[in-house]
């Protein structure tokens, strides 16, 4: 912006002078915290079902919902569904009523699907809760973000946006937590027998459920199924946190500056800028001039940019893209770890238990890939990350092939002559398929996909991107536990396995380097090469 004072410049002047902050100051790093809760509360919820679900399994005597495979998979892809909807919605309505609105709202319905799934009495109450849940987990991945990158000053913006990024993992992380702690106060999945045909259990007896499913048969009358709901009912304590902080919190100014709002812009601004620090006059001129600017851009629907050959071949690049990443199998481990756990020999209260160090192993990962994005490429970074989950996934492929299989008894169950280092060995793997995830093709991804596409169609192909993942993401989680039912950990992980492998070889092929390009750089190259992606 020039620095000749110009008519504008001069009323946005006058207006900063004779307009009061709208409100107490705030410090940007208060306002962080609380809309980070909005990541937090996607990874918490997104996380804690994987605890649950062993408890969900038992019968409903027993306090469980007594679910079969398929119902499983259910209850973890109709919460993804939503999410898919959420992200959606939850835009558009951001972008009509104010991002700290949104939020509001969302915190609203993260405490409704909280507790609607902690006190469901049928399955058909915990889909649509679930399904709710879904819907603000979608709302906060698409307002949070904006949220924030809109409200910090530019020296910040980045890095907060990836701290936004990190919670949700610190989320996961926490849900895990969180669930071992519950476990180990209410013990593994456990029910008290009432008659058991083959006479292995006295009426009376409380049995680990494991080892009762295992003979079938057995009826139950009491047990401590119920384990689940106060895991899930944790989930609405963020909820009334975000709900408080972000009543304290000003709405974004680039909002306010969107709706040609400019005093109420200013006001909000004053609230969470150092004076002498920061010039609200250039701040906000800015966004004012970027307005203008952007409302003589060219905007092209997504219909009709798949029209155009070079803008088509990006967005299907970002479609595929975004369903790689979840072809690897992420959310295999993140929901489904304790069974994956079992699978391999561990009892059910140890599964919950280990499953922390996923969680842990999400967190170190998330945090060494945001150190590498700053120093590396973002082609190295993905592709060493990539290597090393498929290298993982061989592993584990591997390990149930020749360290477990081999010790399966007649009844389905790992017989105890299993030597003890091999079920260690699966807990091993997962860490490292985590750290090499959450450190490669997790961050990576979205850092990508804000970069790649035109800026015609950014905002609509990054949507469909974010769409295309989740439902990939539904897909996923929804087929694993029959897979692992009708295939075997075996074949399961052999797939995915598989996939990985072109998942290394396709991002080597076709992924470009953009960390040294502008995205005008990056547009111009795309555009020319007929939307072949070569940048280096």
């Amino acid at each position: 912006m020039s620095s000749t004072p110009t008519a504008e410049t001069a009323r946005i002047r006058e207006l900063v002078r004779s307009t009061p902050a709208s409100g107490p100051k705030r410090s940007i790093g208060l306002l962080a915290v609380v809309a980070c809760l909005g990541g937090f509360l996607f990874g918490y919820d997104t996380g804690v079902i994987s605890g649950a679900l062993p408890y969900m399994l038992m019968p409903e005597a027993a306090g469980g919902l007594e679910l079969t495979s398929l119902e499983e998979g259910l209850i973890g892809g109709i919460l993804l569904l939503g999410c898919a909807v959420g992200a959606v919605v939850g835009g558009r309505m951001s972008d009509l009523y104010g991002r700290r609105h949104n939020i509001l709202l969302l915190a609203g319905v993260f405490f409704v699907g909280a507790v609607g799934c902690a006190l469901a009495p049928n399955l058909t109450v915990m889909y649509l809760a679930r399904f709710v849940l879904g819907l603000a987990v979608g709302g906060a991945s698409t307002t949070v973000p904006v949220y924030l990158s809109e409200s910090a000053p530019k020296e910040q913006r980045g890095m907060l946006v990836a701290v936004d990024q990190l919670m949700i993992v610190t989320g996961q992380f926490a849900a895990f937590v969180m669930n071992a702690i519950i476990a180990s106060i209410q013990g593994g999945p456990t029910a008290e027998v009432a008659s058991d045909p083959s006479g292995t259990y006295q009426a009376g007896e409380s049995v680990g459920w494991d080892t009762l499913a295992a003979i079938g048969g057995v009826t139950v009358a009491d047990g401590n199924g119920h384990a689940w709901r106060w895991m899930l009912a944790i989930c609405s304590l963020p909820a009334i946190a975000l709900w408080i902080g972000i009543r304290m919190m000003p709405e974004s100014a680039r909002w306010h500056v969107r709706r040609g709002e400019l005093a109420a812009a200013i006001g909000s601004l004053k609230r969470i800028r150092v004076e002498g620090k920061h010039d609200v006059v250039v701040e906000v001129a800015e966004m004012a001039d970027n307005q203008r600017q952007e409302e003589k851009r060219e905007k092209l629907s997504l219909g009709h940019a798949i029209k155009v050959p070079w803008l088509r071949s990006i967005i299907i690049f970002g479609g595929i893209f975004a369903i790689l990443q979840q072809l690897t199998g992420v959310n295999t481990m993140m929901y489904y770890a304790p069974r994956v756990l079992m699978a391999a020999g561990f009892d059910a209260q140890a599964s919950i238990i280990l499953n922390v160090f996923t969680g842990l192993a999400s967190v170190i990962g998330s945090t060494l890939g945001l150190l590498a994005l700053r120093r590396f490429g973002r082609r190295q970074v993905l592709l060493v990350g990539q290597t090393i989950l498929t290298l993982s996934l061989i592993a584990m492929t591997a390990i149930f092939l020749l360290g477990i299989n081999p010790y399966i008894d007649a009844s389905g169950a790992v017989s105890e002559d299993i030597p003890g280092f091999v079920p260690y060995l699966v807990v091993v793997v997962i860490v490292l398929f985590m750290l090499g995830m959450q450190a490669g093709p997790g961050p990576v991804m979205w850092v990508m996909l804000s970069e790649i596409f035109p800026n015609a169609i950014r905002g609509a192909a990054n949507g469909f991107a974010v769409m295309i993942l989740w439902i990939a993401n539904m897909v996923v989680t929804f087929t694993f536990p029959l897979m692992m039912s009708g295939l075997g950990p075996v074949l399961t992980y052999g797939i995915y396995a598989a996939i990985n492998i072109f998942a290394v070889i396709w991002y080597f092929v076709r992924i470009p380097e953009t960390k040294k390009f502008t995205l005008e750089r990056i547009e111009w190259e795309f555009r020319e090469a007929g939307g072949v992606i070569r940048l280096r």
